[in-house]
């Protein structure tokens, strides 16, 4: 497990989780921490995700030639 956390810690901490932020927010809390992630991830690689989530490239150069 990373970070040294075995399964029973992984447990006990989404319990605590459960308990505090109950059912209802913990699929909004991992659905915004996902999407931040993937920003964070595009911002770094110079991509960047629409509204769907689908990866668009960088701005392409025009002096770039193909081929």
């Amino acid at each position: 497990m990373p970070f040294g956390i075995g399964p029973l810690e992984l447990v006990i901490i989404l319990l605590i989780l459960l308990v505090i932020f109950g059912a209802k927010r913990l699929p909004e809390i991992g659905r915004s921490l996902g999407s931040s992630a993937r920003e964070f991830k595009g911002g770094i690689t110079g991509e960047k995700a629409d509204d769907d989530g689908e990866v668009i490239s960088g701005p392409k150069r025009e002096d770039q030639k193909s081929g």
